[in-house]
């Protein structure tokens, strides 16, 4: 199966491709200077920088197990993991941008991190402390969690909004999947789309103005990879979606933020073979 590592540009309307690799690769963040993308793969973490692509591995001390959250803080300073070496389900570790040895935040396992909030004090992330995964939050440095959602099936893929008002997530409620945003404090959720697809990983652009997500097939169940699938694009405030592009992707192509910070371009990755 082979790994295309691609953005797509807003202003053209078309998506161009960054890289390719045989190696499975998944879920790219755009760096905040806007020079490199990390993607993960194997276990690891990789840097490729986008005028000479190519994977450079990044050094996460022990964490050997990584899946596909990750993502950096709003001032480029460090990363936050989520791993399961150490632990019997996934944890939430911090490490500085430029590699070294992962900090735990998240005492209770399975973690998983999905957002960063504006100011860079909380992490948002979906968790198992029950019978469901649900939407959590806390401090960056650890400490008590915040649990911002419930009553739903299944919730994932949390991320703040830019101006730190929202957080958008998908939740599964009676076989809908549909993306909802919530306040922070869990009050005011608002259902975002209403369809028969599955709706998966809502980014909010960085200046505000739309929110690009992962679109299934009815029926579909999870989000499990190697899917026709489609990258979805509507207004913050709600209305229509559009479809930008239609590919064979799922788990791994947009599951953590990675939008350009100009907002004009997000990267994904699309598989082949």
């Amino acid at each position: 199966m082979k790994s295309i590592l691609s953005f797509f540009d807003l202003t053209t309307g078309a998506a161009s491709t960054v890289m390719e690799t045989g190696r499975h690769i998944e879920a790219p963040n755009w760096t905040t200077d806007g020079a490199a993308l990390i993607v993960n793969g194997g276990g690891r973490l990789y840097r490729v920088a986008l005028n000479a692509p190519a994977l450079h591995e990044i050094d996460t001390g022990f964490a050997s197990r990584l899946n596909n959250d990750h993502g950096i803080s709003p001032d480029g300073d460090l990363l936050a993991i989520s791993d399961s070496t150490q632990t019997d389900g996934s944890c939430i570790y911090t490490l500085p941008a430029g590699g070294g040895t992962p900090r735990r935040v998240t005492r209770a396992v399975p973690s998983y991190w999905h957002g960063w909030s504006p100011d860079g004090k909380r992490l948002a992330y979906t968790a198992r402390r029950g019978a469901t995964f649900q939407i959590y939050t806390c401090p960056v440095d650890g400490g008590a969690e915040t649990q911002v959602t419930s009553g739903f099936d299944h919730c994932d893929g949390p991320d703040y909004t830019p101006d730190g008002r929202w957080i958008w997530f998908n939740g599964e409620r009676d076989d809908s999947v549909q993306l909802w945003r919530v306040r922070p404090d869990g009050g005011g959720p608002e259902q975002m789309t209403d369809d028969d697809r599955v709706n998966w990983f809502p980014h909010p652009s960085p200046d505000g103005s739309c929110v690009v997500y992962l679109s299934y097939e009815s029926g579909t169940r999870g989000h499990p990879a190697e899917r026709n699938v489609e990258l979805r694009l509507m207004p913050a405030e709600g209305g229509a979606p559009r479809v930008l592009l239609a590919l064979f992707g799922g788990q791994g192509t947009i599951n953590v933020p990675s939008w350009s910070p100009d907002s004009r371009r997000f990267a994904f990755v699309q598989y082949e073979g």
